[in-house]
């Protein structure tokens, strides 16, 4: 066998590295690692990630967290143009989870037990794949958000109307508001925000099953129940018909003006809203959260939520991934989640509760909310992470206000939606 010679300069080098580093007391610290985490804040995210992360460089010396804070139009519009030219964060906090997955770094060599990730972040994970068996772990849900109504209270109140109970359906809801509406001389009882988002927990509840047996979206009668449902709703004056019907094409709005104004008794949107509700309707009326009315086949809403993701041009992904799998450990990720009043993705927090010490109201809200989460269905979690989801969402919004307004039948929209459906899913193929 014939065997190498080692070169004699290279040797010598090799000496005189390890001496210098002895000389110089040689550690992990010799070698520093910057991890930086492009981050926008919905209220405190940021802040609270910073001085988590000074924790973990505590635990972790030569290593540096560096959080920078940004507009979320900078995650929206720069980020993947920074992507795509090889360049950008080693973390980024993101919302279009699925739409930049190409992007995103397995961290699964880097963290602890994998296992542990499976076992409390598995209804998310896969948000992050770009297909079905892939087994990556590419990131951590800092905020999991759910779909689900606000109630004036107060206006209950003085109409001495009864509240529903946490099974009620969406027709008995609809029959109360009215009656409080009634009551208290409203024009309109009910709002839902002006999404295919907020419209596709309603859908599964009614029985839409949303793909067919060979994974491709699809409207069905359980879609088509709901759309006929809503349309009735707001011709007979039960919807505030100037949300939906006050916009063009598949544009969103919401309807929380209305709700604020005390213009309306019930209000689809989502717990993202928390802050707002309190922050801006304060003492004028009494509002809380209510389980997602039930349909003929799930009560459920729908999830959302923004990630902190790790990418794949990290000049530190070792660093990365330990950061993250420290941010999901459940005694730092339970923290995170009451000092940001988030809801959690960990399934092991959803079951025992996280001890968030907010104002009354915004703790009475994140209850409920909490609650509402294993009631999701899994087809909700099956959507939301669907990467052409949009092609559903859009069109949605655009041929259902047409059958609102009287441009065309409940039949005919469906039939347009499922056609604009298709085309968009075909578009976003190639």
């Amino acid at each position: 066998m014939i065997q190498s010679k080692a070169h004699p300069g290279r040797h010598r080098h090799a000496l005189c590295l390890l001496a210098l580093c002895a000389a110089a007391t040689c550690s992990a610290a010799s070698w520093a690692a910057d991890v930086r985490v492009m981050c926008y804040q919905d209220g405190n995210e940021c802040d609270v990630t910073a001085e988590l992360a000074k924790r973990f460089e505590a635990k972790n010396p030569g290593t540096k967290i560096i959080v920078d804070k940004v507009p979320y139009k900078t995650v929206v519009e720069q980020l993947p143009v920074q992507l795509a030219s090889g360049q950008g964060p080693d973390i980024a906090r993101v919302t279009e989870i699925g739409g930049l997955a190409k992007y995103y770094l397995d961290i699964g060599p880097y963290v602890q037990d994998r296992n542990y990730w499976e076992k409390n972040f598995g209804n998310t994970l896969s948000w992050m794949r770009t297909s079905a068996g892939d087994k990556g772990i590419y990131g951590l849900m800092s905020q999991l958000t759910v779909t689900g109504p606000y109630v004036n209270k107060t206006l209950f109140e003085q109409a001495n109307v009864p509240l529903p109970g946490p099974k009620a359906t969406w027709d008995d809801w609809v029959a109360a508001t009215r009656k409080v509406a009634k009551a208290t001389q409203l024009e309109a009882s009910m709002a839902w925000d002006r999404s295919g988002h907020r419209f596709a927990g309603p859908a599964i509840s009614y029985g839409a099953k949303l793909f067919n047996a060979s994974g491709d979206l699809v409207i069905d009668d359980g879609y088509k129940a709901i759309v006929q449902k809503f349309v009735g709703w707001n011709k007979d004056g039960t919807m505030s018909k100037e949300v939906w019907a006050g916009a063009g094409g598949s544009a969103y709005r919401d309807g929380f003006e209305d709700f604020k104004n005390g213009r309306i008794v019930m209000y689809l949107s989502g717990s993202w809203q928390i802050r707002r509700m309190s922050s801006q309707i304060g003492k004028n009326f009494d509002w809380i959260v209510v389980p997602n009315p039930c349909g003929p086949a799930a009560c459920s809403g729908m999830p959302g939520g923004a990630a902190f993701v790790a990418l794949k041009g990290s000049k530190s992904p070792k660093e990365a991934g330990r950061f993250l799998d420290f941010l999901a450990q459940e005694d730092v990720y339970a923290e995170m989640m009451a000092k940001t009043e988030n809801l959690p993705a960990h399934q092991g927090l959803v079951q025992k509760g996280v001890n968030y010490t907010s104002a009354p109201e915004i703790k009475a809200a994140l209850a409920v909310f909490s609650t509402d989460i294993p009631r999701l269905s899994p087809l909700a979690y099956r959507l939301q992470g669907y990467q052409y989801n949009r092609s559903l969402m859009f069109p949605t919004v655009t041929r259902v206000t047409q059958a609102i307004v009287g441009e065309m039948s409940v039949n005919d929209a469906m039939t347009r939606l499922s056609s604009d459906m298709a085309e968009s899913v075909r578009q976003a193929k190639k």
